[in-house]
Parts: structure tokens; sequence; C-alpha cells
């Protein structure tokens, strides 16, 4: 059989073009948009269908993954990069109490997941795969966490992490604009006044767009240049973290973007206070959005999809629980600890938004509400923030914690 090896540059633009592809297919099949799946999800899996289809039949294909690991680790450096302590007073008492029923959620994902995966006789890691590895993480933790999975002895955890992801974000786009809207209905919940044009009022200075004035000093050189240097400093956190860990006797591994997150914030929160380098959040989102997409598309390229049938019935069961699990948690615990208002309503449809998928599910869930009932700037806020980074950091140690004690 014929074997085509493509190198690191033909592999990166190879990935390019698969995120043009999931951007024209999003276009063409209206649904996808609907649900959010993220156009470099939908370009890399139409690569990975194509793979399965040639595969020891017409061509297989050896690729050249090196810059694989430098975008993962640089998407995850850019997730700590936005972990400003001064973004999270905007959200007051209530950011706290959503950031801590989304850490929750994250954990009983895991236990769930877990404790039906060794009912069905599956490696419990599995469960943890199938749990906030994929739900609460989305594609790119599934796809970050996969290796290292897969290393520790369960095999395809990459594409059934990626299967599992996709169904989540299926799921989580249906379920949230039903849970809100049910909520807002069945309590005949409107909007206040006040929330009219409030948007603005809640943000700080800083956040948000800024006039031309204020971004010509924001250049994406000096993000960049952050970036990297957390990216090198996160090896040396990683490396430290490690160590200590066996030198108390721990049998510790961490991933090693982990590292790289903790750097990245300690840098940001120094800059926020002394403003030398003047990181500007927008363009950290822009330089993580190119860097994940571009990361998704090539993890995707060696997708092995005929490695998930034998899993595929087990992992749907715990998923349904999965799906369970959130709604019950967006219905009852955080409708009323946010308040039993219309913003509660409206958070509790994004929380099923990024509990089960990715922010951007979350922001669509709760613009489908916002459009039809009214504002709440102040539940937009607190779940954006929270579902784009905040819950990654608990997310990630979570995981980490829990595989170390499960292998």
């Amino acid at each position: 059989m014929t074997t085509l090896k493509l190198d690191a540059i033909q592999v990166l633009a190879l990935s390019g073009f698969g995120v043009a592809v999931g951007v024209y297919l999003k276009r063409w099949i209206p649904f996808l948009d609907r649900v959010n799946v993220p156009s470099s999800v939908a370009g890399g899996l139409v690569y990975a269908l194509i793979t399965l289809a040639l595969r020891d039949r017409v061509i297989n294909f050896e690729m050249d993954l090196v810059l694989q690991r430098v975008l993962m680790i640089a998407f995850f450096t850019t997730v700590g990069m936005g972990a400003s302590l001064r973004l999270l007073k905007v959200g007051g008492r209530l950011m706290v109490v959503f950031f801590g029923i989304s850490s929750l959620g994250a954990l009983l994902e895991n236990v769930l997941g877990v404790g039906l995966a060794k009912l069905l006789g599956l490696n419990p890691l599995i469960g943890l795969v199938a749990g906030s590895v994929s739900m609460a993480g989305g594609p790119a933790t599934a796809l970050a966490f996969g290796g290292t999975f897969e290393e520790w002895g369960v095999e395809s955890a990459t594409v059934l992490g990626v299967a599992a992801a996709m169904a989540g974000i299926v799921s989580g786009g249906l379920l949230g604009g039903f849970v809100g809207g049910g909520i807002i209905d069945a309590k005949r919940l409107r909007p206040p006044a006040a929330n009219e044009g409030a948007g603005a009022a809640i943000m700080e200075p800083g956040m948000g767009p800024q006039p031309e004035s204020a971004r010509a000093n924001d250049s994406i050189m000096m993000n960049a240049l952050a970036i990297a240097v957390a990216m090198g400093l996160g090896t040396l956190v990683s490396m430290g973290l490690n160590a200590g860990a066996a030198g108390l006797g721990i049998k510790l591994i961490l991933p090693e973007y982990i590292g790289a997150m903790i750097a990245a914030a300690f840098i940001r929160n120094l800059d926020d206070s002394f403003r030398f380098l003047r990181i500007s959040q927008e363009r950290v989102d822009e330089l993580g959005n190119v860097a994940l997409n571009l990361f998704i598309v090539m993890a995707l390229l060696t997708l092995r999809l005929w490695e998930l049938f034998h899993l595929a019935l087990p992992v749907l069961v715990i998923i349904a629980a999965q799906v369970l699990l959130v709604w019950a948690m967006a219905r009852f615990l955080v409708y009323s600890l946010m308040g039993r208002d219309f913003d509660g309503a409206v958070a509790s449809a994004g929380f099923c938004g990024f509990m089960l998928g990715t922010t951007a599910n979350a922001l669509s869930s709760m613009e489908v509400l916002t459009s039809k009932y009214g504002a709440a700037p102040r539940a937009v806020i607190i779940v954006s923030l929270t579902g784009a980074f905040l819950i990654d950091f608990t997310n990630a140690a979570l995981i980490t914690a829990m595989a170390n004690w499960l292998r």
C-alpha cells in the first residue's frame, strides 16, 4: 500500500485549508451553524472521513505533526492569559457562585463518567474522557488530553474524546434554549427595564472594543511575545511541579500546557498592575483562535475513526447520562443560585451550552433568549468569562488529579 508522507509545512497548509473548508461547510449545511459546531471541527472531520475511506484501499498518510504540540500549548497559554483577576470583579458575587457551580459540574461529570464506565466494565479512564474532558472541555481539551490518555492505556482516547465532544456540542446546542426558555415561560420572567443598554455599564474600562487610539499600543507583536515567553516559562513551571511532587513521593503527571497556563496568568495579572506589556485581551483571543483552529484540524487529520466502533454504545450511554446531569443542574441549581430571575434563567441556558460543548454554544443559547425576551447583560458576561477560560483551569486540574488517582 502506498504511503504519502507530508512534512510539517505541508500539514500546516492542509490544516489552514481545512478551517476554510469548515467555514464553507457550515454555510452549506445550516444545521452545523445552528448547533455551533466549530468550523475547524467540521473541516477536520471531513479530512478524517476521507482518511478513513482511503485507508488500506487507495493510499495511507504519514504526517509530521511537530507543530501540533506547539499550537496546543499556544492556545492554552492564551487561555491562561485571559485569567485576569480584574475581570473577575465584573460579575461580583454571582461570578463566584456561577464559577463554583461550573467547577462542581465538571467534577460531577467525571464522577458520573467513571462510575458508569466501571458499571459497564470499561476502563474508568474512559469515563473521564467521556466526562469533563469532552463535555465541559469540548473538542480542544479532548484532543489535548487524548495523547496523554492513550499513553496511560486508553486505546483510541483521542477519537473517543472528539466523538463525545461532538455529541455534547449538538446536545448542548439543542438543550440550552429549551431549558432557559422553559424556565422563563414557566415563571413568566421578563428582564428588568434596567437591563436595556446596561451591557456597556457593566464592562470596566479596558474591556471590550477600544477606540483606535487606545488600541494603538496593543500590538499583535507584544501580545505574541508575551504568549511565547509564557510558553517557555511554562515548561519550567511544569518541570518544577513534577519534580516537587516526585520529591514528596507523589506520582504526578501534568499535561505540558498546565505550566504555560499558570505562567500566562501570572504575566497577565502582573501586566494588569504595571502595564509594561499592555496585553490586549482582544489580541490574545485572536491569536488563541488561530492556534486553536489550526491545532484542531491538525489533530483531526490523524483521527482513527475505525477504532471507535466497539466503544460507541457504552459511550453513548455515558453521554446520555451527562446530558441529564447538566439539564438537572441548569434547571434546579443554576437558576436557583443565580437569583431566580430572568438573568438566572438565561445563565441556565448558557450553562447547558458550555458544560456540554463550547462557549460558542453557550452564547448562541443565550442569544436566542435575549433576542426573543430582552437583554441579560450580566448573565452573558458571567457565562462568557467562566466558559471562555475560568472553567479550563479547574477542569484541567480535576482531570489531572482524577486521572493520576485512577491510573
